[in-house]
C-alpha cells in the first residue's frame, strides 16, 4: 500500500469532518438538494467530456494510486547490467526467457532475442511508450473533469440557493433551507475538487511521469545491449537516473 496517499487522504477528509463534528456534528452539514445538484450533477456532466470506456477506467485508475509503484529504477539497472555481461558473453539467444521486472522490459528483451536490430527496436518501444502516455491522458483527463466542473456546480447550487432565498424571503421559515443549498453546495464543489480528486490527479501525473522516464532508461539500457557496449558502460549510463545513495550500493555490489 501507499502509504503517503493512504494517510493523506485519511488526514485530509478526517480533518474536514473532525472540524465538522466540532462545530456542530454532521447534521447541518449533510443536505440531500445539494448532494444531489453537486455530486450527482457533476457525475454526470464528467460523463458527457468523455466515454464510458474511460469514465470507467478513470476510477480503476485511481483506485491504482493506493498501490506503491511497482517499477523501480534501484531493481533496473542491476538487471540490465546483468543481462549486458550475459549477452556479450554468450550471445544475444542467451537472454531468453530471462526474468525481468516488467512487461515492456520482457517485450524489449524478446525483440532483441527475435533479432530486431537497434532503430527498430527504439522505434517500437517508443511508439508503446506514446500509446501509453495517450491512455494515461484519457483517464487524467477524465479526472480532472471532476476537479474543473465540481467547483462549477457548487456555483450553481449557490446560485439556486440564492434565487430560492429571495423569492421566499416573506417566509422566514424557507430562508434557512435556500441559504443551506447556497452554502453546502460551494461547500461540497471545493471538497469534491480539493480533497476528493485534485491530489490523486497530481499522484496519477507523477506516475505517469515516472513510468515513461523508467520506460526510457529501459530502451537506452537495450539500445547498449544490441550495440555490444560493456556492462560498465551500460551501468554507468543508467545510474546516473539513480539517487545518490542507490549509486552507491549498486558500486560496491559490483
Amino acid at each position: 500500500m501507499d502509504l503517503a496517499t493512504i494517510i493523506g487522504y485519511v488526514g485530509a477528509i478526517g480533518m474536514v469532518i473532525g472540524a465538522m463534528i466540532v462545530a456542530g456534528g454532521l447534521g447541518p452539514f449533510i443536505d440531500i438538494p445539494s448532494i444531489l445538484i453537486v455530486f450527482g450533477g457533476t457525475a454526470f456532466a464528467v460523463l458527457a467530456t468523455t466515454s464510458l470506456g474511460i469514465y470507467g477506467r478513470s476510477f480503476k485508475a485511481m483506485m491504482l494510486m493506493v498501490k506503491p509503484f511497482a517499477l523501480k529504477i534501484d531493481d533496473l539497472v542491476p538487471r540490465m547490467v546483468e543481462l549486458a555481461a550475459l549477452a556479450r558473453k554468450d550471445g544475444m539467444m542467451a537472454l531468453e526467457g530471462q526474468q525481468v521486472p516488467d512487461k515492456f522490459f520482457e517485450r524489449g528483451l524478446q525483440m532483441l532475442v527475435d533479432g530486431a536490430d537497434e532503430g527498430k527496436l527504439v522505434k517500437q518501444l517508443k511508439q508503446d511508450i506514446k500509446a501509453m502516455k495517450a491512455r494515461h491522458y484519457a483517464t487524467q483527463r477524465a479526472v480532472k473533469a471532476w476537479v474543473d466542473i465540481g467547483p462549477a456546480f457548487g456555483m450553481i447550487g449557490t446560485l439556486i440557493g440564492l434565487v430560492l432565498m429571495l423569492k421566499n424571503m416573506s417566509d422566514v421559515s424557507a430562508i434557512g433551507p435556500a441559504m443551506a443549498i447556497a452554502l453546502l453546495t460551494t461547500l461540497y464543489g471545493a471538497f469534491i475538487a480539493n480533497v476528493l480528486f485534485g491530489p490523486v490527479l497530481t499522484k496519477m501525473e507523477l506516475r505517469s511521469e515516472a513510468e515513461t522516464e523508467y520506460r526510457m532508461l529501459v530502451i537506452e539500457g537495450l539500445r547498449g545491449i544490441v550495440r555490444g557496449e560493456s556492462p560498465r558502460l551500460v551501468e554507468d549510463q543508467l545510474s546516473a537516473a539513480l539517487d545518490p545513495v542507490a549509486q552507491e550500493k549498486l558500486r560496491a555490489a559490483a
